[in-house]
């Protein structure tokens, strides 16, 4: 068989994708009235503001790396997760794959949406090829290391309600009106540069993501995600500039972020990967 790779629905991974290369994903967790609701098999609610989410428990991880490890026979699983500083998906799936003496190999991404399923995506590629558990392992790792995420919200509501920010970078963005660019360092959500209006904000990302991408162009072709929650005219305005000013050869994907993402960045939000293979 072949390793397999393991993720969870905070990867913004297509289902054809999914299906294509084996990789099993793991459900995240919306919690409506009471009731815990897993993402990507429930029926979620179309409100997403007065939710609350959670990982998957360890039983449910176990159970998944489990099967996956049969499905390889015997060869090994890899398992990319969500940042363990936006997420306690990782303290679960560290207790699961204790059970499996090393045969279960985890990946902190340090990172979500597509800077988590890129390092999948590659993996999983990787693995179909006949690679070992060492090199699928080493590529996911590289993969993760080298994405890049960026992010815009209308209001910083959402994420300080979550704990994703900290008060002061919440009141940055309400009681002095302004737009912060916000960005992933180490895995953690961070201030990147201010701005005070929207338009400006974008113009800031999309200036940001060709550095990017310029830098990368140099080791391999880019790989981009532009990410939104109901703002598809956004997202579709920022992938159409974006195509004219990254270098040849980039892939640009545009995606809706999921119902647990979607729930801390709130409505209008767009978010921007940038990773290479």
């Amino acid at each position: 068989m072949s390793v397999v790779v393991v993720t969870d629905s905070s990867c913004c991974l297509d289902r054809e994708t999914v299906e294509r290369y084996g990789i099993r994903v793991v459900p995240l967790h919306v919690i409506s009235d009471g009731r815990e609701l897993r993402e990507g098999v429930d029926e979620l609610p179309e409100d997403l503001s007065k939710v609350t989410t959670s990982g998957p428990a360890p039983a449910e991880l176990t159970d998944v790396y489990a099967e996956a490890l049969a499905d390889s026979d015997g060869d090994g699983v890899v398992a990319v997760h969500i940042s363990r500083q936006l997420s306690g998906t990782w303290e679960a799936a560290r207790y699961a794959a204790d059970a499996f003496g090393g045969r279960v190999r985890l990946v902190d991404s340090r990172n979500t949406a597509m800077g988590l399923g890129f390092s999948a995506l590659a993996a999983a590629r990787l693995a179909e090829s006949g690679a070992t558990l060492d090199e699928v392992y080493t590529r996911a790792v590289d993969v993760a290391a080298a994405g890049r995420a960026l992010l815009v919200v209308d209001r910083l509501d959402h994420l300080r309600r979550g704990g994703r920010i900290g008060t002061a970078t919440a009141l940055l963005g309400t009681a002095l009106s302004m737009k912060p660019v916000l960005h992933l360092v180490d895995g953690k959500l961070v201030l990147r540069e201010k701005t005070r209006t929207m338009s400006k904000a974008l113009a800031k990302l999309v200036d940001a993501v060709v550095d990017q991408c310029a830098e990368l162009a140099t080791i391999a072709d880019p790989k981009v995600a532009v990410h939104h929650r109901d703002a598809p005219d956004r997202a579709k305005s920022l992938a159409e500039e974006l195509s004219g000013r990254l270098p040849e050869g980039t892939e640009l994907r545009v995606s809706e972020l999921d119902a647990v993402l979607g729930a801390h960045v709130g409505p209008g939000a767009i978010g921007i990967v940038v990773s290479r293979d």
